[in-house]
């Protein structure tokens, strides 16, 4: 199939390398020069593992291709996606101006396509609140007669692991009104759910709805991985306050088959461009129908707590009180992870942020290293912390180390070597990533969540 995608951020490049990958031909479009000519180059924007692999592969091919102009791709296209950004407004909501102005472009150039062609199927795979999808053919119609049919086609991929998720997917969830559209969107992703299925037979489904639920399918996904986050940090709080072990609780709880195990790790909140987003949509989307989402304004409301609590355990830790100007002033502190996951340069909303701003107010410096995110942070917040090439560097003369990400280098590293390049032996683990009691064995003070 030829296959239009319109934006090249996160999901827009993901979706055109991995729809290249599955034999189809691909235009990918962004109004950004510098970006196209970048990615012409093989040069992804983004670090993702394995992207710039993929990317590099299809140019060769000839089967990925890039341009400014959304025409170039809609002659003879059997499926356009629309994958800009929807950024929070002011109130929360998602904003579709960049979706809508797609949606747009799409239908002046359609009438350039043969009365003779297949009506073209439009996706909206951007995050959107419900409606979306009539907005957008709206937005169309206005331009047109062709024939199309709009789609939504949510996308669920995790940073850090999002070509894998693409080529291997869980399920498909695609809202249509046709069977040829979802007939069409069945050809697409076949590949790719076949290769799933070989993996595990329980996967690679595709599920048809309507585009109201597909829509909502996406909001209702992240909240309810973002409900379980905020869930175990706080019973990981009240594990230390009661003397018990969050890891024990954890095992215990997820291994009930109803629970499961997975995104039960405490931590220090969730972060990204997803989830604090798209709570906040859905949490406008209830009260503009009048249906507050009470357990979802608890969610948000616990992780905001939650990105302080290790910012406390240090400040606790130095003697930081009000009326006590810069106690911690002089003193140098070891960071290791800026990203807001690990295998991600992604530091929106990212705890270690906060961190740092919590931190260099009490005088503290931070010296700090991250894998793929340091050019990230020195463009927003500039010279205020120290930055290193080797997280070693970083602990050399510290009063303390802080981890912030769960780089598995971090969890790898010689702790006796580290130790040995500190003032002081003191470890502040955001992710958990060593066994208290081994900590202990080893001489050092270590301070994690609910254990």
């Amino acid at each position: 199939m030829k296959v239009l995608v319109v934006g090249s951020g996160y999901v827009g490049l993901v979706a055109a390398v991995g729809f290249a990958e599955a034999g189809h031909n691909i235009v990918c479009v962004d109004i950004d020069h510098v970006k196209i000519e970048s990615l012409k180059q093989g040069v992804s924007p983004i670090y993702e593992p394995g992207l710039e692999n993929l990317l590099k592969k299809h140019l060769e091919s000839k089967s990925l291709n890039f341009s400014v102009d959304i025409y170039d791709g809609i002659i003879g296209a059997d499926v356009a996606f629309i994958c800009v950004g929807t950024p929070q407004g002011d109130d929360g909501s998602a904003d579709l101006k960049y979706v809508l102005s797609v949606a747009t472009e799409i239908g002046r150039s359609l009438a350039h396509r043969s009365e003779h062609e297949n009506p073209l199927i439009v996706v909206t795979k951007s995050t959107v609140p419900v409606g979306t999808s009539t907005r957008v053919n709206d937005a169309i119609n206005s331009e047109t007669t062709a024939k199309f049919e709009v789609v939504s086609n949510p996308e669920f991929l995790r940073e850090g692991s999002a070509i894998e998720d693409f080529l291997f997917p869980d399920r498909v969830v695609v809202g249509c009104n046709s069977e040829f559209a979802l007939q069409i969107m069945r050809n697409l992703y076949q590949p790719h759910l076949d290769a799933a299925k070989l993996r595990d037979p329980q996967r690679g489904n595709l599920i048809a709805m309507d585009t109201a639920s597909a829509e909502m399918t996406k909001y209702a996904a992240n909240a309810m991985l973002a409900l379980r986050i905020s869930f175990i940090n706080e019973i990981a709080g009240l594990c230390e306050k009661v003397g018990a072990n969050v890891d024990y609780v954890r095992d215990g709880i997820g291994s009930d088959h109803r629970i499961g195990k997975y995104f039960l790790n405490p931590g220090p909140g969730f972060g990204g461009s997803c989830f604090p987003k798209d709570l906040q949509a859905l949490l406008k989307v209830g009260r503009e129908n009048g249906y507050p989402l009470r357990c979802l304004e608890s969610t948000v409301e616990a992780n905001r707590h939650q990105k302080q609590v290790i910012a406390k355990k240090i400040k606790d830790y130095f003697g930081c009180r009000p009326g006590i100007p810069t106690p911690m002033r002089g003193r140098r502190i070891a960071l290791w992870g800026l990203a807001f996951k690990a295998h991600t340069d992604d530091i929106r909303e990212a705890m270690a942020l906060e961190l740092i701003e919590s931190l260099i107010v009490q005088g503290a410096k931070i010296v700090a290293h991250d894998f793929e995110a340091m050019p990230n942070v020195k463009a927003k917040i500039g010279d205020k912390i120290s930055y290193v090439n080797d997280p070693m560097e970083a602990c050399v003369s510290a009063d303390a180390l802080i981890i912030a990400t769960e780089w598995p280098q971090y969890q790898a590293a010689d702790l006796k070597l580290v130790g040995s390049q500190m003032k002081s032996k003191i470890i502040f683990d955001g992710r958990n990533l060593f066994n208290p009691g081994s900590m202990r064995e080893l001489g050092w003070e270590y301070y994690s969540i609910g254990r």
